[in-house]
C-alpha cells in the first residue's frame, strides 16, 4: 500500500506544481450572452494564452466550442452552454486549461460518434472543477490526457436505455489523472477507466447508474478511496487490472438478479482495505482473483458476502466482519487455495476458554445449502425451511459435504474495530 500512496502524493506534487503556467501579462475577458461582438468561441479566438474568460450567466449555443491555447473559464451563476443535441459542447485541445462553474446541457448523440459535454484531447494539466452536467451522451472525457483535474461535478445522464447512454466520467489511454468529488447518476457507467494508469478516484457519489458505479478495464495502478456507489445496475467491476488499490469505498444496495457489489474479474496483486458492503445480492464476487489481500472490510447483510469461483488463488482474507449475511461465502469446486485467518463471523459459536479472542476451534463459513443452491438456483425457496435446518445439522456431522480446506483456523471472538 504504501508504493501507491506514494504515488498518489507525487502525482498531487506534479500537479500542484505544474499546473499553472506563467500568467504575466494576462488579462481578463467577459462574454455575454447576444453580445453580438463577443461570443464565447469569438472570445476564445481573440484571447491570449493564459487570459481568464469570464462567462456571464445565459444560455450560449455556440455549436461546438474549441479551446486551442492556455486559457481559464469562469462562469458567472452557471450560464448554460447548449449543445442542442447536435455536437460536442467543449473540445479541450490545449494543456493549461481549467473550465469552471457552467451548465453543459445536451450533447450530441450518435452511434458513431463519442460526444461529450467535455472532450480533453491528448492534453495535460486540464483542470474542470464545479460545473453542471445534464442530458449528455458523455459527461467528461479523457482520452490520452495526464495530470488532469477532475473535481466537484455533477453529472446526470439523459432518460435513455443503456445502450444509448454513454459514461458520466470516461478515461481512456490516460493517466496521473485525479477524479474526486463528483456526484454522477443516470449514465451507463458512473465512472469508466480503459488503459488508465496511476489514477486516483476519492470521494465521489456514483448512484442510480444503469451498469456500474466504477469500471476498470486494463487498468493498473490505480487507486480509489472513500467513494460510495449505490443503486447501480452493479457496484464495482475490476476486469483484466493489476495493483489496484480499493480502500474505505461503501457499495450499498446494488441489489438484483446479477448484481454485486464488487466483481473482480481476471485481477492480481491488489488490495482491498476497509470497505463496507451492505445490502448488496453479492458482496464481492470473485473470477481469476489472485494473490489479493481482502482485510478489514464489513460485509452485512448481502445476500452473499463472498462469491468465489474455483478460478480465485493465493488470495488473503483477514480481520474481516461477516454479519447478518444470508450466506458468508461459497464456491463451485472442492479446491479451495485460499487463506481465511483472523476474521469475525456472526454464526460461530464456539468458545474461547483462554481468552485470547480467538475460537478454539475453527469456523466453515460455506454450508451445504449455499453449495446446493449454487449448483440448482431454484432450490434458493429452501433458505427458511426445516430443510435447510437440517441440511446445516447434517453439515455438522457430515462436515466433508463441503470443501475440506475452506475453513478459518482462527475465528474471532469479537467483531473488528
Amino acid at each position: 500500500m504504501s508504493t501507491v500512496l506514494r504515488n498518489i502524493f507525487y502525482n498531487l506534487f506534479l500537479w500542484l506544481l505544474f499546473f499553472h503556467p506563467h500568467t504575466a501579462g494576462a488579462r481578463s475577458i467577459s462574454v455575454k450572452p447576444l453580445h453580438f461582438t463577443k461570443t464565447l468561441s469569438l472570445a476564445i479566438q481573440q484571447a491570449n494564452p493564459q487570459d481568464t474568460i469570464w462567462v456571464q450567466q445565459g444560455t450560449y449555443k455556440e455549436g461546438n466550442i474549441l479551446i486551442n491555447k492556455p486559457l481559464t473559464i469562469i462562469g458567472i451563476n452557471y450560464p448554460v452552454i447548449d449543445g442542442d443535441s447536435k455536437v460536442e459542447n467543449i473540445s479541450v485541445k490545449s494543456s493549461y486549461v481549467s473550465v469552471s462553474g457552467l451548465k453543459i446541457i445536451n450533447s450530441g448523440y450518435s452511434n458513431m460518434e463519442d460526444y461529450a459535454g467535455i472532450r480533453i484531447y491528448g492534453n495535460s494539466f486540464v483542470r474542470i472543477q464545479n460545473n453542471i452536467f445534464e442530458n449528455n451522451f458523455f459527461g467528461i472525457y479523457l482520452t490520452n490526457a495526464s495530470y488532469c483535474f477532475i473535481s466537484n461535478n455533477t453529472l446526470t445522464g439523459p432518460e435513455r436505455e443503456q445502450n444509448n447512454v454513454g459514461n458520466g466520467i470516461h478515461l481512456w489511454k490516460s493517466t496521473h489523472n485525479i477524479i474526486v468529488g463528483n456526484v454522477i447518476r443516470k449514465h451507463r457507467d458512473g465512472i469508466y477507466f480503459e488503459f488508465v494508469k496511476h489514477g486516483l478516484i476519492a470521494h465521489n457519489l456514483s448512484e442510480q447508474n444503469l451498469r456500474y458505479g466504477l469500471h476498470f478495464m486494463f487498468s493498473d495502478s490505480d487507486t480509489y478511496y472513500g467513494n460510495t456507489f449505490i443503486n447501480n445496475g452493479a457496484g464495482v467491476a475490476v476486469m483484466y487490472s493489476r495493483n489496484v488499490l480499493m480502500l474505505k469505498n461503501y457499495f450499498i444496495r446494488n441489489w438484483g438478479s446479477s448484481a454485486y457489489g464488487l466483481l473482480l474479474k481476471d485481477i492480481r496483486d491488489s488490495k482491498v482495505f476497509g470497505n463496507t458492503y451492505e445490502k448488496n445480492s453479492i458482496g464481492i464476487y470473485m473470477d481469476g482473483c489472485s494473490r489479493t489481500l481482502f482485510s478489514k472490510n464489513n460485509f452485512t447483510n448481502n445476500g452473499y458476502a463472498l462469491k468465489m469461483q474455483a478460478s480465485c488463488d493465493e488470495n488473503d482474507f483477514r480481520f474481516n466482519n461477516f454479519k447478518l449475511n444470508t450466506f458468508d461465502y461459497v464456491t463451485n469446486g472442492f479446491t479451495v487455495l485460499n487463506r481465511l485467518q483472523y476474521n469475525y463471523w456472526d454464526r460461530y459459536n464456539g468458545f474461547d476458554l483462554n481468552k485470547d479472542g480467538v475460537g478454539d476451534q475453527p469456523f466453515r463459513p460455506m454450508n451445504m445449502l449455499s453449495g446446493i443452491i449454487e449448483k440448482y438456483p431454484a432450490s434458493v425457496i429452501l433458505i427458511k425451511s426445516l430443510m435447510a435446518e437440517l441440511l446445516d445439522i447434517l453439515e455438522k456431522i457430515i462436515p466433508f459435504l463441503t470443501p475440506e480446506n475452506l475453513r478459518d483456523e482462527t475465528p474471532l471472538i469479537k467483531p473488528v474495530a
